[in-house]
């Protein structure tokens, strides 16, 4: 399949700075820091960096990134290889999806028949050699061959023993493999039978540099810097000098977004990679980007403490002190100030617990937020003695620890996290182990604790669920608790009443004449969710993807998986939502990506100050939505010409309204200039913007 689709940047025509991206487009943010294989072709270089791929033009210094937001079909690169004979780079994916990527058109045709067919063999592909228009792929089990000029596999070659490289010489096809030896079979005999391939001498590692590459069309060595940037020098007169330096895309220093927070206008990320069921070793990871720029958080730290500094589980900013930032993860609490690292607190210098005995590695403190006064919570898990504590922002501890947060073994609970901050000032919280699934309503004021340990819902059936994961405060100050057997919801008059006697499931109608319902998202491993707004849950799974549901609950409005969407993982470990702008950011278990929804946050008021309509002028060329923002919540929209006709109306999702430029019979209205009516859901009026259209 050929998708044709030309690698561009989205050009937006606005009146004012706005958004950097239309509703409906999704962004990638991929971390390019290393590079693993360098590929000269023409008057490009293709660089492998981080399982991304990027593009350097040596003629006009262009650098050229390329996603499955815009070109690609799949991500998660493993190799890539140029054809010169079809001008065709060959990309090759971890899960066995294969792209051609041709240098002239920039357009990118898919063979997908080695990626969805089903075999017991390891698909794994390790190599790529060209020879003519064919590319030799060595794979866990043999060698394949492609036509890449007809984009079709064309041999499949199994040898039974995996293959590390492969090549020709004159006619014959050798397979090296690290267990069986080096192995040829004549061209010129049917290669699908095993009986014409033979062993010929013992197994030698390939020679082949990738990340020093000779480059004799332009007379160039391509290399890279130990900062993972792209370089390239050429001998002159003896001397080596350098041609380009220091080449490398924009972005996110690491692809890990285990946990993050959109707070003071900058999106907030940490590593993560500590669960109740495993622990992946993440650098810390704490990122944050402006809209503009990636910001890396000092790193080398470890030396300066004396044990380790990674898998970092949350991070949060305090109001009072925006420069000031509070990480915490595995190994206790760390104080940043304008990104610099200045102190830190475990075992030795406070009351936090190690989860093993003086074990400076191990204090695990996995959940923490920062109130409106400075003040930090933490939840100290694995702890003997400890659970909830206090920290004062002149860095005085107080211990709030519950027997409510104790495990059968009198220790606190294995995953205590998801701290948020309600509109009540409740402190929510949930333990995401199986030692006893729970969530929690803590009240600073009187020191209370409201303790979730029940999962009977209302209509007296009994959830089982292994972990409670997630935690967010919905439009309506209701509770949204995330579980691996689906989401749950706990009613703000429940909450008013103290009454944690049981927890609801929505129920969706079934609307086919029966008075059936199903609850909501039944049985679904939802592993974090964010509201939107315009009160829409957003909910993502730990392999399915990411729901969007209505604000009434009641409707899937999207389900974005990798099949039908740029996005990166079905694998879901993190949701932020950007405001201002409706940018949704999506963290998976191979990097960031986003989605640019139609719901902002809502205003107080709607003035000429705030409300205004973007792209405008409407260009000819534009199909895309025409987006009304600063509105107050559902507020009225209505649309018409410059004599008063009516055109079009509907009511604001969020702070944001949306026009597809078309009148109330579906066709495209006559360039002008047009009024934007706006009145709050009460009926009050508000400012009128205009929109131009030309066509």
């Amino acid at each position: 399949m050929t998708r044709q689709r030309i690698l561009h940047l989205t050009l937006l025509l606005l009146l004012t700075t706005t958004h950097a991206m239309a509703i409906g487009t999704w962004n990638i943010y991929h971390a390019y820091n290393d590079i693993t294989e360098i590929v000269p072709a023409s008057q490009r270089v293709y660089v492998l960096s981080a399982g991304g791929l990027f593009s350097y033009n040596v003629d006009d210094q262009s650098v050229q990134t390329y996603t499955k937001a815009d070109a690609l079909s799949d991500c998660n690169i493993a190799h890539i290889a140029f054809n010169n004979a079809t001008r065709r780079l060959v990309i090759v994916y971890k899960n066995a999806n294969i792209d051609l990527l041709d240098d002239n058109s920039q357009l990118t045709t898919n063979i997908s028949a080695y990626y969805t067919r089903t075999m017991m063999e390891d698909k794994t592909v390790r190599h790529i050699y060209m020879n003519g228009s064919y590319a030799f792929l060595s794979t866990g089990f043999g060698v394949m061959q492609i036509n890449v000029a007809r984009a079709e596999i064309t041999n499949t070659f199994n040898l039974g023993f995996g293959v590390d490289y492969s090549y020709i010489e004159g006619e014959w096809l050798y397979a090296a493999s690290p267990t069986a030896g080096l192995y040829r079979g004549s061209t010129k005999t049917n290669l699908l039978d095993r009986a014409n391939w033979q062993r010929v001498a013992d197994y030698t590692p390939h020679p082949e540099q990738k990340t020093t590459v000779t480059d004799n069309r332009n007379n160039l060595t391509w290399t890279t810097t130990g900062q993972g940037m792209l370089t390239a020098y050429r001998i002159t007169d003896g001397q080596q000098q350098t041609i380009v330096s220091g080449i490398r895309p924009d972005g996110p220093a690491y692809n890990c977004f285990g946990f993050m927070r959109h707070t003071n206008g900058k999106l907030y990320s940490t590593g993560g990679g500590y669960t109740a069921l495993a622990e992946i070793p993440r650098p810390a990871a704490v990122q944050t980007y402006d809209g503009n720029t990636w910001t890396l958080f000092e790193e080398d730290i470890a030396s300066r403490i004396g044990h380790r500094y990674e898998n970092m589980l949350a991070v949060d900013v305090d109001p009072t002190q925006p420069q000031r930032t509070i990480v915490t993860g595995k190994s206790g609490v760390y104080e940043f100030v304008d990104e610099k690292f200045s102190r830190h607190w475990n075992i030795d210098n406070s009351p936090l617990q190690s989860a093993l005995t003086d074990n400076r590695d191990y204090v695990l403190v996995m959940g923490s937020k920062i109130d409106a006064q400075g003040t930090l919570w933490a939840l100290n898990a694995q702890a003997p003695s400890q659970s909830l504590l206090e920290m004062s922002k002149e860095g005085q501890w107080t211990s709030h620890h519950k027997a409510a947060l104790l495990n059968e073994d009198n220790i606190s609970y294995g995953g205590l996290r998801s701290m948020i901050i309600d509109s009540r000032g409740l402190l929510w919280f949930a333990n995401y182990h199986w030692d006893g699934p729970a969530f929690y309503a803590y009240s600073p004021q009187n020191d209370g604790m409201l303790a979730f340990k029940s999962f009977l819902n209302q209509d007296g059936t009994r959830m089982n669920p292994y972990f409670a994961q997630c935690i967010a405060e919905d439009a309506e100050h209701n509770i949204w608790v995330g579980t691996n057997v689906g989401p749950i919801v706990v009613y703000a008059d429940a909450i008013a009443n103290n009454d944690n006697s049981h927890i609801n499931q929505v129920k969706v109608p079934r609307n086919d004449g029966t008075n059936f319902a199903d609850y909501l998202l039944d049985g679904v491993n939802v592993t974090c969710i964010a509201i939107d707004g315009g009160g829409r849950k957003w909910m993502g799974t730990a392999s399915n993807g990411v729901y969007l549901i209505s604000a009434d609950n009641y409707t899937q409005v999207h389900h974005f998986t990798t099949d039908n969407s740029p996005l990166l993982s079905n694998n879901i470990e993190a949701l932020a939502i950007n405001g201002k702008t409706g940018e949704v950011f999506i963290g998976t278990d191979i990097g960031l990506c986003s989605y640019m929804s139609d719901a902002t946050d809502t205003h107080t008021s709607m003035d000429k100050d705030n409300v205004y309509a973007y792209p405008n002028p409407v260009k000819p060329d534009w199909n895309g939505p025409i987006t009304i923002t600063g509105l107050t919540y559902d507020a009225d929209v209505k649309i018409v010409t410059s004599n008063g006709v009516l055109v079009n109306q509907g009511r604001s999702t969020g702070g944001s309204y949306t026009w597809d430029g078309n009148d109330m019979k579906g066709h495209r209205v006559a360039s002008g200039v047009y009024m934007v009516q706006t009145a709050t859901a009460d009926g009050k009026k508000g400012t009128v913007c205009k929109i131009a259209v030309v066509n």
